[in-house]
């Protein structure tokens, strides 16, 4: 696996942020303890003034508070002129300009202006801001460690298996797609690949959220980063780079977060509104402060109050620590947001259309119904059955074996077994001429069957097959698409969502009404071929209803392109679905429940986030304009940018609180 260059430096950056703002902040504060001890309103409230105060310590106070500024304030100043060059003046520029005004005012004082100095304030302010700035850039850290920690589950080397049968340790950029690699009893696989030697389980619970581990042997993928269990394995790598699963989830998950969603749109306008607010609200509260004849240094205090109070600090960050947390989570669980925008639709869906075979159902057969038309009872008859079919590789045959199997029915190994082609196959079971055919081969033979309960399951739609002995009728076995016991709980939690639940599929009107009829499904469309699925999907949102669509991501492509969001279940190790906008890495539906919770409660939490960092300021500003003077309540600048960097505190520590529903047998539950 590979890690680019900018990837490296996206990440160091914020590193160096983290250590630059903490630095700044000890500094400051260290150098804020002899300005608040040479200010004169802290020596009065005191009781100090005549103790501390010494000819020349403005000069002192001065000097320190110089350092502060320039030193502490210096992330701020530079932010500001980044701001003004690309003309949109936002948090920063407000930030400097408080600062800036609060130091040149008390400078001017210092050197004759007659006035107040509130270097204390300056100090204080600052440090606040720092501390502000410095657990933002924590919590973006901390939102996005989930995502820099998955590169830390491959491991550095791995043990490549040489011409001579041996094993060499070579690092694991070197591999490529061929070569084959050892991983013993406890390691985490290097890469992805199959195994050709070897029975095993694997944890995947890191790659894929699913926590117990999965059983692997000869012929079946392993992913790179999965822990190997209790057996070594032999396996062949057959991606590298960029085409494992890993670096896809990463490069998918990174891409999903650098998306710009339209939230955050909403949130950037109004960060540049609220500046904007802040500078006429900051002039005009001088403004009038003056006309009443209060004292300009007063009056100035008040204008630097409102622009602190008013920065949009928390409200820039309101949305992408919530976009940063939600995709960062919902890997860790195996959604895999691709495009923000499309996620942020997924909570005004109130129409969900599924795919059948393979996403509703499993994709295979298995026995539904055990009809005896004979001496036999159902074990007996199913035995005979799987013995014969036992042999083929036929997907009727394979679910009827393991029809017998979950029924813990033994069986023995036909002789002569021989197919009959297009109709069914024959062999020797326990001395008997036994055949399993189809409804053809007895219309072929005149062979007939008069059965109620056969003509009921055949006319649910499902597959029916006749088991004959020595060219006799003895009973027939009804076979179905299984539907997955999950499929169940997702549509009854999709419910409950006030979501319309659809099934759309290819096959006969018959199949498709019994599998609606068992899940329950409010709506469904039968024998829609593939190029057409797209069009039932356009019909669906010409009724005003937005669609989320999901199928396998191959077959469904059109459909998934069309829907409002195109949802791929069951990708397993193939992420890199383009006409999806959420892939699924597991194939159980109530991962689709999941993904429409999560984007519920995203957009909860930006809502929360962003009337929370605006809201403050409808009783912040006018306190810190001194409406309520008179009344003895007044806020400092120290105070207002207290309050300033408590939303931010607030916002970060909401986003964080963002849950990805958990999957149960008893019901979909949020975390």
């Amino acid at each position: 696996m590979t890690d680019s260059q900018p990837r490296h430096n996206h990440h160091s950056h914020h590193a160096h942020m983290v250590t630059d703002y903490r630095r700044r902040f000890f500094v400051s504060l260290a150098l804020t303890v002899p300005v608040l001890i040479l200010a004169p309103m802290i020596q009065g409230f005191l009781g100090l003034k005549d103790t501390l105060a010494f000819a020349g310590d403005a000069y002192v106070q001065w000097g320190l508070a110089s350092l502060i500024f320039v030193y502490g304030g210096w992330p701020f100043l530079k932010g500001m002129g980044n701001e003004l060059r690309k003309k949109n003046p936002g948090m920063m520029t407000l930030i400097a300009l408080a600062v800036s005004v609060a130091y040149a005012y008390s400078s001017a004082v210092v050197f004759g202006l007659a006035g107040k100095v509130f270097f204390w304030e300056l100090a204080t302010l600052i440090d606040v801001m720092l501390l502000g700035h410095w657990i933002e850039m924590k919590s973006v850290m901390g939102a996005s460690h989930a995502l820099e920690s998955l590169v830390q589950l491959m491991p550095s080397e791995a043990h490549r298996v040489t011409a001579g049968g041996g094993t060499e340790d070579v690092p694991v950029r070197e591999l490529k797609a061929g070569d084959k690699v050892v991983v013993k009893p406890g390691e985490k696989v290097p890469i992805d690949g199959e195994i050709t030697e070897g029975r095993t389980s694997l944890n995947e619970a890191m790659l894929t959220g699913e926590s117990q581990p999965v059983e692997k042997a000869e012929g079946d993928e392993a992913i790179g980063g999965a822990i190997n269990g209790e057996a070594a394995i032999t396996l062949e790598v057959k991606k590298t780079g960029d085409e494992t699963y890993l670096s896809q989830v990463i490069e998918m998950v990174r891409t999903a977060q650098e998306t710009r969603s339209k939230t955050q749109d909403i949130a950037n306008r109004a960060a540049f509104w609220l500046t904007l607010i802040a500078l006429g609200t900051g002039g005009g509260t001088l403004i009038v402060w003056l006309m009443l004849g209060a004292a300009f240094d007063f009056s100035l205090e008040r204008m630097v109050t409102v622009m602190v109070i008013t920065c949009p600090h928390a409200l820039g960050l309101a949305v992408p620590l919530v976009v940063a947390v939600s995709t960062a989570k919902s890997a860790a669980a195996g959604l895999l947001i691709r495009d923000r925008s499309a996620f942020e639709r997924a909570r005004d869906v109130n129409a969900i259309l599924f795919d059948k075979t393979g996403t509703l159902t499993e994709g295979r057969f298995g026995v539904s119904d055990v009809l005896p038309l004979g001496d036999q009872n159902e074990s007996e008859l199913l035995k005979l059955a799987a013995s014969l079919e036992s042999q083929s590789e036929h997907p009727i045959a394979q679910g009827i074996v393991e029809g017998a199997n979950e029924r813990k029915i033994e069986f023995s190994a036909p002789k002569s077994f021989k197919a009959i082609p297009g109709k069914g196959a024959q062999a020797i079971v326990d001395g008997r001429n036994i055949k399993v055919v189809s409804p053809g081969y007895l219309k072929e033979n005149d062979l007939s069957v008069d059965s109620n309960k056969v003509r009921e399951v055949a006319e649910q739609g499902k597959t029916v097959v006749y088991v004959l002995v020595e060219d006799q009728v003895v009973g027939a076995i009804g076979l179905v698409d299984i539907i997955r016991p999950e499929s169940r709980e997702a549509l009854r939690r999709l419910k409950q969502m006030g979501i319309h639940t659809m099934m759309i599929t290819g096959d006969a009107e018959t199949v498709a009404q019994w599998v609606a009829a068992e899940l329950d499904l409010d709506e469904y469309f039968a024998e829609v071929l593939p190029d057409r699925k797209a069009d039932k999907v356009k019909e669906i949102q010409q009724r005003g209803l937005v669609v989320a669509m999901t199928g396998d991501g191959v077959n469904d492509a059109p459909a998934l392109a069309q829907a409002d969001v195109g949802i791929a279940i069951g990708a397993g190790t193939d992420v890199a679905i383009e006409s999806a906008d959420v892939v699924l890495v597991r194939s159980d539906p109530r991962d689709v429940t999941a993904i429409m919770a999560l984007a519920r409660a995203t957009y909860r939490k930006m809502v929360q986030n962003l009337l929370w960092a605006t809201g403050y300021n409808v009783i912040a500003i006018p306190l810190a304009a001194g409406v309520l003077y008179k009344v003895g309540i007044v806020l400092s600048p120290a105070v207002g940018a207290a309050l300033m960097a408590l939303s931010t505190v607030i916002v970060a520590i909401n986003a964080r609180f963002l849950g990805v529903e958990k999957r149960s047998t008893t019901g979909a539950e949020s975390q």
